[in-house]
């Protein structure tokens, strides 16, 4: 099975600021330990996902940094995109690179900045998910929910059809998609746990070429056309023209809410295999070690009589945290942040005033 993954690299990661910046966002850093977030997702990928079909999408701002992470892959699996237009234009325009070497080709689209504890339970999922791709599904993984989560969208299950993940592979159980749910409030999500019919979106998808661009044009004409454009132009000397000119004017939009919310092709794979989306600081202890407390403590950082704390100290400075518990402390040498674990996806605000008050240094 030939699969080309495809991971999304254009996020900006406001709420991990201040270690986040413009020219450093979150898939660049080393927040579950060990490699930077991309390429922990690249390296998981073998040998499901081989380098000659692997591609990164990302800004012109994060071009050089990415190829230079990323050695392995050709020059040419960088896909840059010109400015920031959401995941509906960046799926399109992926799959009109893969498209253009095998017209059916399958496409996993991984998000850059997450973490998986089990690689192998991963791409056994993953593979089920082409499988149903090359059948025509618009397959997504479902990951079975531990708790009752109000960051996460959820997935309503329909009915049940039939995966295999591959030779003499166990099988994975794959269902229609009734819906997706936005993220809920505690006691909606307390329900969804209880109900068991529902399953966190990743936001990992996997569906031929082909069948996602016959989607986008149903479900948004306006972009399907301007793909029209773009692809029309692709391995032409008028491409990069192209590409300036019409992807600004590509509407700003989830694949979620411009597609997926709309198809009648979704199928989900439900899967277990340590996920975490790292959406803040808050997260870091789910993916991280921690104390006999619960405290995630890295560099000359330490934490006394305190449970639950994240404090992070990047630049030789000690930081201690004394008799208080559930706080966010990060010293990045050049802007501090200290807030409570549960304001940890606030962070952004804190960026959006800094922006207001022209601090670009610090951003």
């Amino acid at each position: 099975m030939k699969i080309h993954p495809v991971v999304m690299a254009g996020g900006s990661g406001t709420r991990f600021w201040p270690l986040s910046r413009k020219d450093r966002p979150k898939q660049f850093l080393a927040l579950a330990g060990g490699a930077p977030l991309l390429a922990a997702t690249i390296a998981r990928l073998p040998p499901l996902g081989k380098a000659d079909r692997t591609f990164v999408v990302c800004g012109p701002r994060h071009a050089v940094a990415a190829r230079r992470m990323l050695p392995q892959l050709p020059k040419e699996n960088f896909i840059v995109e010109p400015c920031a237009r959401n995941t509906a234009p960046c799926v399109g325009l992926a799959a009109l690179h893969v498209a253009a070497r095998d017209p059916q080709g399958v496409l996993a689209m991984l998000p850059a900045d997450h973490h998986i504890a089990k690689p192998a339970a991963f791409r056994e999922a993953l593979a089920a998910g082409a499988q149903l791709a090359e059948r025509g599904a618009v397959a997504t993984i479902g990951i079975r929910p531990s708790r009752p989560e109000t960051g996460y969208g959820y997935l309503k299950v329909g009915p049940r059809l039939a995966a295999r993940s591959g030779r003499g592979k166990a099988r994975l159980q794959a269902f229609k998609v009734e819906r997706f749910v936005e993220k809920p409030d505690a006691r909606t999500a307390a329900r969804y746990l209880a109900d068991g019919g529902y399953l966190w979106n990743s936001g990992i998808f996997v569906f031929r070429a082909d069948v996602i661009l016959e989607e986008i044009r149903r479900a948004m004409p306006v972009l399907g056309e301007q793909l029209a454009q773009i692809g029309a132009a692709l391995g032409t000397p008028a491409y990069a023209r192209t590409l300036r000119r019409v992807f600004p004017e590509c509407p700003s939009i989830s694949i979620d809410f411009g597609v997926m919310e709309k198809s009648d092709r979704i199928a989900v794979v439900p899967a277990d295999f340590g996920w975490s989306d790292v959406g803040s600081f808050a997260a870091l202890p789910d993916v991280r070690a921690t104390d006999a407390t619960g405290n995630v403590a890295e560099g000359d950082a330490l934490v006394i009589d305190g449970r639950n704390n994240v404090v992070i100290a990047t630049d030789g400075r000690p930081v201690a945290v004394v008799g208080i518990d559930d706080v966010v402390v990060v010293d990045a040498g050049d802007a501090i942040l200290v807030c409570r674990r549960d304001r940890a996806q606030d962070v952004r605000k804190a960026v959006e005033e800094l922006t207001r008050r022209g601090r670009d240094e610090v951003l």
